[in-house]
């Protein structure tokens, strides 16, 4: 039976890396049956729909989502990423946002779970006296034991399914007292559940260091919403570059779908000139298939995108390269 994915090109080069990852997925032998849906920064300007209700209503239908990217320099910062992202993200509960990093010929193998429904980016906050010479903003952060607790839980699930068995806690405890205070205890009860998983912790700012200087050390590392959006675009960058990092923004419930996306942006700069890599986009419809139970395309896939050198061709012709390979 055919998986049922909702599939949200975006814009800029969205389209274009969603496209290749569809391909090689089929090439996998993988049936999908997919419905496009408009939605972005350009279906913005021309109408103002960001992400209606009712559409989202019928996003929860369907197994899985996968999404190229979004956004436009003519939407105002905020629109999309607020009212489709991270409305998604919310709605549907997607409270892990994984991103995995490899470069073997470095020894670099860690993935990176990621708190993705609260911190500051739940939109506690606000403006006093705006646009005045005494505005004031605040922008608050919101942790609570339960979110804190099931996204720790399932690091902590996945340390002990890897080999290494190494679980990291990032986080500023330091100076958020309330908050590091709240994931720190909490990191140090779950662990008692798992004693065969071996644990460590670091401030943010060391972890940035450790990550352009021996990311080898990692295995998994669990952060909140914040400093997580910001290690993995490092991670990006340490792994290979930022056109090999995938993402899955995951309900491990499975009651309602989870969205697959590449961690880049949409690159208007480049968009419909074939440039883009697709081979992050490729990789997150690779955690997606897994995550639907094709294990073993999803492997394969993995492998024939490892194995792929013909990275300073076109688009699609990367595409093909890695779609021959299975």
């Amino acid at each position: 039976m055919a998986h049922r994915i909702a599939v949200i090109g975006g814009d800029g080069i969205g389209p274009e890396v969603v496209a290749e990852a569809l391909k090689v997925v089929r090439a996998a032998g993988v049936e999908l049956d997919t419905t496009d849906f408009d939605l972005g920064g350009e279906r913005f300007l021309r109408d103002g729909t960001v992400l209606p209700d009712d559409v989202l209503d019928e996003l929860r239908s369907f197994d899985a989502i996968l999404l190229g990217a979004v956004g436009t320099p003519d939407v105002p910062p905020g629109v999309i990423e607020r009212g489709l992202l991270l409305k998604m993200r919310f709605a549907l509960d997607q409270y892990v946002n994984q991103r995995p990093f490899t470069l073997a010929d470095e020894g670099i193998d860690f993935v990176v779970i990621r708190e993705n429904t609260e911190g500051t980016y739940a939109g506690e906050g606000g403006f006093l006296r705006k646009d005045t010479p005494n505005e004031i903003a605040t922008q608050g952060s919101v942790n609570t034991r339960h979110g804190v607790e099931r996204v720790i839980r399932y690091a902590f699930e996945l340390a002990q399914s890897r080999p290494r068995k190494h679980l990291t806690m990032v986080h500023k405890t330091n100076v958020l007292t309330f908050s590091g205070d709240l994931w720190q205890r909490t990191f140090d009860i779950v662990a008692a559940e798992y004693p065969d998983v071996a644990t460590a912790y670091n401030h943010v700012d060391a972890a940035c260091i450790y990550f352009v200087q021996d990311p080898q050390r990692y295995d998994v590392i669990v952060t909140d919403n914040l400093f997580g959006d910001i290690l993995t675009d490092l991670g990006g960058a340490v792994s290979g570059g930022i056109g090999f990092a995938s993402s899955g923004n995951l309900d491990p419930s499975r009651q309602a779908p989870s969205m697959f996306e590449p961690v880049h942006g949409s690159a208007p700069d480049i968009a419909g000139q074939a440039k883009a890599n697709p081979i992050a986009a490729i990789l997150s419809a690779a955690m997606m298939v897994e995550l639907l139970g094709e294990t073993d395309a999803a492997e394969r896939i993995r492998k024939a995108c490892a194995a792929t050198t013909e990275l300073t061709a076109s688009t699609p012709e990367i595409g093909d390269a890695v779609a021959r390979r299975l």
